[in-house]
């Protein structure tokens, strides 16, 4: 087993949040309440989930909130909440990433704002080096200035990190992670955290241990700069705030890192 960490607690951190995933009629999570407590947003492009009015709406809400945009890029899966592989060609997947990155900018831009950063979703965020690069030339074409946000030691960030685009490495509050750094996948139980108390509670490890136990109970050396919880668990609004008291407590100020 790994020993914890013994240096310092974080300063700071960054709490983003999976946003913007409603569709037509269709809503998820209770974007405003959120974007009233992280600081910044990974807005849904189109892709696994949101649509023109969802982007427009969310994006005015974040900017009129001080919130960072991120544009949050998937495989084009609504029905299966872009959570599948999809088996398509690196170049078609380059082209469909670039087409959402240009849909949330022009919302974004009219609300007198700019995406700020990419983080895939789902399948993607995990997927394998072709499609990692699939996401970073989109990104190049683009604007190659753009960080991305990945898992450490994802296909993600070392294909990012070969070609020098800056990455912002993430963790999770309200996900389980197996011995080998990974998320334990949702099918395993107890793999999504709802409650708050124990979401928090992880978040302190990540932040002032530089860890986290894994769903063995043993010891994950986790350096990360940024937190995530997901909008589409019903305890979000619930758990964000338990992990900004939290934080606070420890003196660990919530802040953009973009």
């Amino acid at each position: 087993m790994a020993e914890k960490h013994t240096g310092q607690a974080l300063r700071a951190i960054d709490l983003n949040c999976d946003i913007g995933e409603g569709y037509g009629a269709w809503t998820m999570g209770n974007d405003e309440a959120l974007l009233d407590i992280v600081t910044s947003a990974n807005i849904a492009c189109g892709g696994h989930a949101g649509d023109p009015s969802t982007m427009r709406r969310t994006t005015q809400l974040a900017l009129e909130r001080g919130v960072t945009i991120g544009a949050h890029v998937g495989y084009p899966d609504k029905q299966g909440f872009g959570r599948r592989t999809l088996g398509i060609d690196q170049q078609t997947l380059t082209d469909e990433i670039l087409a959402q990155l240009a849909a949330l900018d022009v919302f974004t831009r009219t609300a007198g704002g700019r995406i700020a950063y990419v983080k895939p979703h789902g399948a993607l965020y995990h997927a394998d080096a072709a499609h990692a690069d699939a996401v970073l030339d989109a990104i190049a074409i683009f604007d190659r200035t753009l960080p991305v946000l990945a898992a450490p030691n994802s296909a993600l960030h070392h294909q990012a990190r070969d070609r020098e685009v800056e990455v912002i490495l993430e963790g999770f509050t309200d996900r389980r992670y197996l011995a080998d750094g990974s998320l334990a996948p949702r099918s395993v139980s107890g793999a999504v955290i709802s409650c708050a108390r124990e979401a928090a509670q992880q978040t302190l490890q990540i932040c002032v241990e530089r860890g986290v136990q894994d769903v063995n109970g043993g010891w994950l050396p986790l350096e990360v700069d940024s937190i995530c919880v997901h909008s589409d668990n019903p305890q979000a609004v619930e758990i964000a705030t338990s992990v900004v008291a939290a934080l606070t407590e420890m003196s660990i100020e919530c802040r953009s890192m973009v």
